[in-house]
């Protein structure tokens, strides 16, 4: 038997062991697996949603400012003062709500219909609600949820509305939600004249920079703009919370999962003792030894590592679906390759004490032991 062949079958020599380290390490790689993929969702559906429609950037209430308040509204009077800036050629207010409609909760988002291009609502059937009725289109994942149709008419907060069109934007969050009038919409929450965001379309020609600069300054610790993905992750602290979460459970992982290796390999190199003497005997140095028990820790990790990716990517569809909430989760090569690095991690630190024990074990010694 070769020298790699030998690695390959040692740690399934007792299988029971080897299924409870493996299921120890894909635990935590799952995790990560997990809130890496939900992470890697958020930011796909936030930079689908900064590039919907026209909207060139979003103006959002800045809650990092010492001088914010605790509430994320914004007054609405803002829309219009903002459409006059130099460089803007259309500014949108949008106000998000909850309803349970027809049993189901469902997203709502409250905007003047003259607004809907920002949205990029693409209309697939019928067409857009009157503001002054009560109207409202749904996306098409929504509508399909609901079993819904133009024509329709659905029921919350005490009212009919009749759904006037089927909408799709490509963005999986925003086909899960309903809009309709932003007047009705904020009256019905006993929050008039409050918007949760602004969606702003500048000027051909215009610098984007320029614009967003001149909206931060003219409302200081009041409004910040999102131009980017990477403007998200500064004004808003949700998705460094996940990464924070993601990296801490990763090292949660390397630790739990060194610590589980450690005691694996050692209870290998203790029943081994005989063996491992035998070796050296004929003419095994050291360093051989060494690598072998390094290499069978490393191939075990390596194998919990890919238990782990398929639990992980397994588990959360499974969550996400029964859950039914509207995020896209997306699986990466890099995602994946993190999490294998993180598994070969744990097995080089698991491994390494074994190994360096295994390999200096006194062959007249370990020949002896029983």
């Amino acid at each position: 038997m070769s020298f790699i062949k030998l690695i390959a079958k040692n740690p399934f020599r007792n299988r029971s062991r080897l299924a409870l380290a493996v299921i120890g390490i894909a635990i935590g790689i799952a995790t990560i697996v997990a809130l890496g993929m939900v992470t890697e969702g958020l930011k796909l559906s936030v930079e689908e949603q900064l590039k919907t429609g026209g909207a060139d950037l979003v103006v959002m209430k800045n809650t990092t400012s010492e001088s914010a308040s605790g509430s994320y509204s914004i007054n609405d009077k803002r829309v219009g003062e903002i459409s006059k800036m130099d460089g803007v050629k259309q500014a949108a207010g949008v106000y998000t709500s909850s309803r349970a409609v027809d049993g189901n909760q469902l997203g709502l988002a409250g905007i003047s219909s003259k607004d809907l291009n920002m949205l990029g609502a693409k209309m697939l059937q019928g067409s857009a609600y009157s503001d002054d009725k009560n109207e409202i289109i749904m996306g098409k994942l929504a509508a399909e949820k609901l079993k819904k149709k133009v024509g329709d008419t659905v029921t919350f907060n005490g009212n009919k509305y009749t759904i006037t069109g089927i909408f799709e934007t490509g963005n999986k969050e925003l086909d899960s939600i309903g809009s309709l009038s932003l007047k009705k919409l904020q009256t019905m929450d006993e929050n008039e004249g409050k918007v949760d965001m602004i969606y702003v379309k500048i000027n051909n020609g215009a610098d984007l920079k320029t614009v967003s600069q001149s909206v931060e300054k003219a409302y200081p610790g009041e409004l910040t703009t999102i131009a980017s993905l990477e403007d998200f992750q500064k004004a808003d602290d949700s998705l460094q919370m996940v990464e924070t979460a993601s990296m801490a459970i990763s090292l949660l992982a390397i630790i739990i999962g060194g610590i589980g290796i450690i005691n694996t390999m050692i209870m290998s190199v203790f029943e081994r003792t005989r063996e491992i003497g035998v070796l050296k005997a004929v003419g095994w140095k050291s360093r051989r030894i060494l690598t072998m028990i390094l290499g069978e820790s490393i191939l075990l990790t390596i194998l919990a590592g890919i238990v782990g990716i398929v639990i992980g990517v397994i588990g959360i569809e499974v969550i996400i679906n029964l859950s039914e909430t509207p995020l896209s989760l997306v699986f990466t090569p890099a995602l994946a390759l993190k999490a294998l690095g993180i598994a070969v991690i744990v097995g080089i630190i698991g491994g390494l004490y074994p190994a360096i024990r295994a390999s200096r074990l006194p062959p007249t010694e370990a020949l002896r032991y029983e």
